[in-house]
């Protein structure tokens, strides 16, 4: 392997040094510009009381609480909307991949109309558009739609809330306990213990599901009380999310599975692993290595698309902090470098996660 030129380090070097030399001078220049109108600078106005409500969190907060509670409720609500839209993005887009190349024309037909047609559209309108068709389809509470302990209606979706026993966290312990001893020792011990390892795990499963105590919503009076509400503006903020993100997401896996050699999907059905098996073991590991880069890039546009959340009023990072935060306390420097951090922050933690399951893939590979 070729050393590295030191020539290189040292202009690599030398654009570090500018950088940060740049941001310490607009920071000492933000500093003075403050001073010299008499704002008072700096993050004390974390622990000042809020006054506000947040109308869907994660952790315990009410109008007594402070600024940073309050960043860090907007900062939960933004990670989850953001990793729901990711995994459902993901999901979608790889269904829809598969649909563009299926052998079947009307199949592919309908997968390029769904990604010409939404990938034409701008989000906002999307999300807009959602909003209002869902919340003009959605029952009031009295005639909510309900299914399997669910209820649906215009002030959210209620599900059950589970709530962890003695015995369901045996249970749990012991399927973590699985997952190690099979990742470490079983892994490669053939079919049948593969397959009776996942018996086991299933039933585990099954079974801290069975020993949770479950709080189950239920109609009292004009609203819905007990269970776990999730408000529409969340469920229409991952769903437009997933739907946008799933275009280009299926353009990335198609292109990926595109890339991987013709030869590789002949030779598994020449084993006689079928279609299916084929499209799985063979085509599928390869057509990720070579999308990873770009769907990482997906990933992190879902994290940054996630602020529109203001345009349904979802209380996210933006809408909390960059905004009603920002327009109380006035600490306008503190509070956008706190959320631009964030959100750099988050973006380069997904990029680096993808670059390192990257490198671990090819390492295994070369094995």
């Amino acid at each position: 392997m070729r050393p590295p030129d030191r020539r290189a380090r040292s202009v690599q070097l030398l654009i570090y040094l500018a950088v940060a030399a740049v941001a310490i001078a607009a920071a000492l220049f933000a500093i003075e510009t403050l001073r010299a109108r008499g704002i008072k600078a700096g993050f004390g106005f974390l622990w000042n009381t809020a006054g506000f409500d947040i109308g869907f969190t994660l952790i315990a907060f009410d109008a007594t609480s402070s600024y940073g509670l309050a960043f860090l409720a907007a900062l939960l609500n933004t990670l989850l909307v953001s990793g729901l839209a990711i995994v459902l993005a993901t999901a979608i887009g790889l269904v829809v991949a598969v649909a563009r190349l299926a052998p079947i024309p009307a199949i592919r037909a309908a997968g390029r109309t769904y990604v010409e047609a939404v990938r034409n559209t701008p989000l906002l309108l999307q999300l807009l558009a959602l909003y209002f068709l869902v919340l003009g389809a959605l029952p009031p509470p009295r005639q909510s739609f309900t299914f399997a302990g669910v209820l649906v209606n215009n002030r959210g979706i209620f599900v059950p809330a589970p709530s962890i026993t003695a015995a369901a966290g045996y249970a749990l312990l012991a399927l973590a306990a699985l997952a190690i001893v099979y990742r470490l020792y079983l892994r490669r011990a053939g079919p049948i213990v593969a397959g009776l390892s996942a018996a086991a795990a299933a039933a585990l499963g099954a079974a801290a599901l069975w020993l949770m105590q479950w709080d189950l919503p239920a109609l009292r009076g004009l609203n819905v009380r007990g269970g776990m509400a999730l408000v529409p503006e969340f469920a229409v903020l991952v769903t437009a999310l997933a739907i946008y993100t799933a275009a280009f997401v299926a353009e990335t896996f198609r292109s990926g599975f595109l890339a991987v050699p013709q030869g590789q999907g002949e030779a598994g059905l020449a084993l006689g692993l079928g279609r299916a098996r084929t499209l799985r073991l063979v085509v599928l590991p390869q057509a990720v290595r070579a999308a990873l880069p770009p769907l990482a890039s997906q990933y992190v546009n879902v994290i940054k698309a996630s602020s529109l959340a203001a345009a349904v009023g979802f209380p996210d990072l933006m809408q909390v902090f960059g905004k009603t935060t920002l327009n109380q306390t006035g600490q306008a420097v503190e509070v956008i470098a706190m959320t631009m951090a964030v959100y750099l922050a988050i973006s380069m933690a997904v990029a680096g996660a993808t670059q390192l399951y990257e490198r671990s893939g090819q390492g295994g590979a070369r094995a």
